[in-house]
């Protein structure tokens, strides 16, 4: 923990929890070989003095692409859509920290309360916090492997909504936003299934974003680098409008 404390001092304030599978992950400029061709668009730049990840060894550092690397470590991870999410916010939230906890091929299952992907993203969630950081909100994108059978695409809906219950009576924020996208792909048979569980969830300060129409790499599966940028700008959108603070000059027109 000697790293941890060290940092203290520059601990972000405002936290983001990523989570879901690998298109939260980032698969964006990884090709059919597995090999990550390394292109960072300039959407997803670092900023070493405003935007940092907590490490899986639950250090602060400056955040860069690819985000989960020593967390969807089984895989080879690129581009997401997160580096993108936050330049876009930057200027309105200071001091971001982000949270990776996203892995590959994880079923909503596996992110049930009491499963080893959920406790993690909890306890990672409570570091984060640690040193009086805020967490802003979660970051979800998951489902495509709901698609692959009719219980899990029936179900789909009463374990999202549970996990957030159970997710925000963790942390103790009853409010805590939630902005989850809108899957793009799977399996044909009960995708549009997913996506209406998703887009169907009625909780307070939950948000949907739609990735449908998004380009998918050639394996139909993975957004691209540049969709990931969009989407990141999405999620921003998103964040700005329904949960930041407003900025001065709007607050007091």
């Amino acid at each position: 923990m000697a790293s941890t404390l060290e940092n203290e001092a520059h601990s972000p304030k405002n936290i983001f929890i990523l989570s879901g599978q690998s298109n939260m992950a980032g698969r964006g400029g990884v090709d059919k070989h597995k090999h990550w061709d390394g292109v960072v668009p300039n959407e997803c730049s670092p900023d070493a003095s405003r935007i940092f990840r907590l490490s899986a060894d639950l250090h602060w550092e400056g955040a860069r692409e690819p985000l989960h690397h020593d967390i969807d470590a089984k895989k080879t991870c690129g581009v997401g859509p997160v580096m993108s999410f936050a330049n876009a916010i930057k200027d309105r939230v200071e001091a971001i920290g982000l949270v990776p906890c996203a892995v590959g091929g994880t079923a909503i299952k596996e992110w049930a309360q009491g499963e080893h992907l959920y406790e993690n993203m909890v306890k990672r969630a409570r570091v984060a916090m640690h040193h009086g950081g805020e967490i802003k909100a979660l970051l979800w994108y998951q489902g495509e492997s709901d698609t692959l059978s009719q219980h899990c695409a029936e179900t789909y809906k009463a374990n999202m909504e549970k996990l957030i219950h159970n997710v925000r009576a963790d942390l103790h924020l009853p409010a805590l936003p939630i902005i989850q996208v809108a899957i793009a792909s799977g399996d044909e048979k009960y995708i549009e299934k997913i996506r209406e569980a998703q887009k169907g969830i009625d909780l307070p300060n939950v948000v949907c974003v739609g990735a449908m129409g998004l380009q998918l790499k050639e394996d139909n599966l993975h957004l691209t680098t540049e969709a990931q940028v969009k989407l990141g700008q999405m999620l921003a959108d998103a964040y700005l409008t329904h949960f930041a603070p407003q900025p001065p000059s709007v607050a007091s027109s």
